[in-house]
């Protein structure tokens, strides 16, 4: 073990005694009483050191023995301290690969914030390296959506749309101009290739993909460009996604309106088929609208704001993450929304339905470790 104190977490003396480590309240810790001694060893925690030496560090400072295991165990319990040496057979070749690694640092250096385990940080950004992520819309917020995934190291983003690029499409993060009149398809595989960390597809994926198999996928973001498709998703789509019991995430811009959510855990939380049922218990005419809007004629430029696009993709891909990580993010069984020109994230808990054959309803207990509380939580941006 090479013990290091997470040095993403910001570090300052409260007094002489008493050490706070993290700057914003949801991840702070503050550790003491310690002496000065005592608290000298902290830079000596960097990731260099083995226990051995640092045995023999804690010695030349005068410090009794056993005391420097105690502090390890303090922080470690704290969740600070981290193992530069931690990690498993993925997360070493992945610091072999030194153009991926610098790029990923700043993921790192986050993921070791979130996950209080020494080495879980590197074990996790690994592991994404094995996941397969479809995302079915190439606009505004699903080319964001598909770059932001590949550039955190997803290792297999698939772009699904028809159709090509109109001039409309192009956004920063997303597809570019030199893109429009091409298919979308393929413009958007290049951006994700592009995107992704070093370039190029890790070996183990080609690998896989050379000998013909097929990882399942891990998780579906719809992001579509008519963003009716992610505020009133269409169950019929879902239908396979349910069956196979494959997450699926709703991401979009409708009118003036973001929308990010729900994450659809198929059989655990609402699904599309859910959401419909519900909206129609609460306004009779919504199926009469909704059928409306999805078979008359749509409007050939949808409205979509760069900013709110920006921002409801930079929150799916996020949301996307954390659930690849293994958590629950907030917009698991729940849809959040933001609208122009105020940008106050609202949350909309969506329930499961008795009369949906998904079958989510019929759970007697919920799956979510977070997330907000009622359709009142807010978040102002």
């Amino acid at each position: 073990m090479h013990p290091m104190v997470k040095p993403a977490l910001r570090r300052a003396w409260r007094n002489l005694q008493f050490v706070q480590f993290g700057a914003a309240p949801a991840h702070a810790v503050v550790v003491g009483p310690m002496d000065t001694t005592t608290g000298s060893l902290l830079a000596l925690f960097d990731g260099t050191r083995g226990l051995a030496l640092l045995r023999e560090e804690a010695r030349a400072l005068g410090l009794p023995d056993g005391r420097m295991e105690a502090l390890l165990d303090r922080l470690a319990e704290a969740g600070l301290l981290d193992d530069s040496a931690a990690g498993d057979p993925a997360a070493d070749a992945l610091r072999r690969e030194d153009g991926a690694h610098d790029r990923l640092r700043a993921d790192l250096a986050s993921l070791s914030v979130v996950h209080r385990e020494p080495g879980g940080a590197a074990r996790r950004l690994a592991a994404r390296r094995a996941m397969r992520v479809q995302v079915r819309g190439a606009g505004r917020v699903g080319a964001s959506v598909a770059a932001l995934l590949s550039a955190a190291g997803v290792g297999r983003v698939e772009v699904l749309d028809g159709e090509c690029v109109e001039p409309w499409d192009v956004t920063p993060g997303g597809l570019p101009e030199e893109a429009v009149g091409e298919r979308r398809d393929t413009a958007a595989r290049r951006l994700v290739g592009r995107s992704a960390p070093g370039g190029r597809v890790p070996r183990r994926a080609r690998a896989g993909r050379e000998a013909g198999s097929e990882p399942g996928l891990s998780l579906v973001v719809v992001a579509p460009r008519d963003g009716l498709g992610a505020y009133a998703p269409d169950p019929v789509p879902a239908d396979e996604w349910v069956a196979t019991g494959t997450p699926h995430l709703y991401a979009g811009v409708i009118e003036a309106t973001g929308v990010v959510g729900p994450l659809v855990l198929p059989g655990g939380t609402a699904c599309a088929g859910c959401v419909e049922l519900g909206r129609a218990d609460r306004d009779p005419v919504w199926p009469r609208m909704l059928a409306q809007w999805r078979s008359g004629r749509h409007n050939r430029v949808p409205a979509c704001d760069q900013g709110l696009a920006a921002a409801v993709a930079g929150l799916a891909a996020a949301h996307a993450l954390s659930f690849l990580d293994g958590e629950l993010p907030a917009s698991t069984g729940a849809r959040w929304e933001a609208s122009l020109p105020l940008l106050e994230w609202r949350a909309e808990r969506m329930s499961p339905h008795v009369a949906c054959p998904c079958g989510a309803a019929r759970r007697t207990e919920g799956v979510h470790a977070s997330g907000p509380a009622s359709e009142q939580d807010t978040m102002t941006g």
